[in-house]
């Protein structure tokens, strides 16, 4: 019996020097470069992505839901490619890839898009796209290049040009909710 209590005693000590140690990683804030006002703390906080929430983010309120379908860039980017099959389309992670495509049935030539959305606002810079090309002499050998051409400049304007239509018929919906 008295064996197990002076077990007991020496596994709570070695505990509590585990627990101790393990804090000792912790720096202590410099008053001189901290504000002394809470929001400003959270708001850097939260842009250097040193928080967490629990009931997630009070702001939005109650009701809120963000769908890919609310996204106008997500809905003009797969409207545009909607003639491809898709490989990949991930809304969290914000990347549409499409699978090898062959207009015609090229023999030999195939072209695949890769979309990486940078920003939920419709601009020009919220979109990264890549086109690759494929051509193959055979099947074992095939030659895949990036290509900065006049397709990905007019994908990125068809996309554009189709979010901004669809940002107006959010905003003008959202405008006739109100009014009535």
């Amino acid at each position: 019996m008295i064996r197990k209590i002076i077990n007991f005693n020496i596994l709570l000590i070695m505990m509590s020097c585990l627990i101790l140690y393990s804090c000792g990683g912790v720096k202590g804030g410099d008053a001189r470069k901290i504000s002394p006002n809470p929001k400003d703390r959270i708001k850097k906080n939260l842009e250097e992505g040193k928080s967490f929430t629990l009931l997630g983010d009070k702001n939005k309120g109650s009701g809120y839901f963000e769908f890919a379908s609310s996204n106008e860039l997500w809905r003009a980017s797969l409207d545009t490619i909607d003639f491809m099959p898709l490989a990949t389309a991930n809304y969290s992670g914000g990347i549409i890839v499409t699978d090898w495509y062959s207009e015609n049935q090229q023999i030999g030539e195939s072209l695949k898009i890769t979309i990486r959305f940078l920003s939920n606002e419709v601009r020009s810079d919220a979109l990264d796209i890549k086109v690759f090309y494929k051509k193959c002499q055979s099947a074992l050998n095939c030659e895949i290049s990036e290509n900065d051409g006049e397709l990905k400049n007019t994908l990125k304007k068809s996309i554009l040009k189709k979010a901004a239509l669809y940002e107006k018929q959010s905003k003008d919906k959202q405008v006739k909710k109100k009014n009535k």
